[in-house]
């Protein structure tokens, strides 16, 4: 038997804080990654306008050409509800101010922000990687007071889903997979 069930007990009390986050490789392990949590009813729902905003003003018309109506729907009753009501929304942001070469800030940001969105899960958390609100990057750094050598890069909302989620909708890996180079079918 797996250790896991052995470890298992209720949780009754919860921080938000990323630490399993913060184990991700990075460039020459400059660790550039900087996560604000962001709990305060006021500046949630700050953001939540500045995503809507953003939405209404030609986000919606971009997604509605590469996203089933489905999918579109449940987009937009998320923006009606600030981030789908969630209770902690995490800035992620790139500390430019580091050391990391420009070159180097996805690869080694992003990782992160997977373990964060694996543990997550894990821990019967829903979320999701947005950026919508990276567009008007000022507004987004005003609202939770980034200094000017932090990037914002995303937002991801965090919480208990509303419902239960079936597994992702992907695409066979062969479709996306080649041999040596481009083209060639793995």
């Amino acid at each position: 038997m797996p250790d896991v069930p052995r470890r298992s007990r209720s949780r009754r009390r919860h921080r938000a804080h990323p630490h399993g986050a913060t184990h991700a490789p990075s460039a020459e392990n400059t660790q550039p990654w900087v996560f604000v949590v962001v709990r305060d009813d006021e500046r949630r729902a700050k953001l939540g306008a500045l995503a809507r905003s953003l939405w209404d003003r030609g986000g919606r018309a971009y997604a509605s050409a590469h996203v089933d109506s489905h999918t579109l729907s449940a987009i937009d009753e998320s923006m009606a509800l600030n981030f789908g009501g969630a209770p902690v929304l995490i800035v992620v942001g790139a500390d430019l101010g580091g050391g990391v070469h420009p070159s180097t800030v996805a690869a080694s940001v992003f990782p992160a922000v997977q373990n964060l969105l694996l543990a997550a899960a894990a821990l019967g958390y829903g979320s999701a990687l947005t950026t919508i609100t990276t567009v008007m990057t000022e507004e987004l750094r005003a609202i939770v007071e980034l200094p000017d050598t932090i990037e914002a890069l995303a937002v991801i909302p965090l919480g208990r889903p509303a419902r239960p989620l079936g597994p992702p909708r992907r695409q066979p890996a062969a479709s996306k997979t080649h041999r040596e180079r481009f083209g060639t079918a793995w």
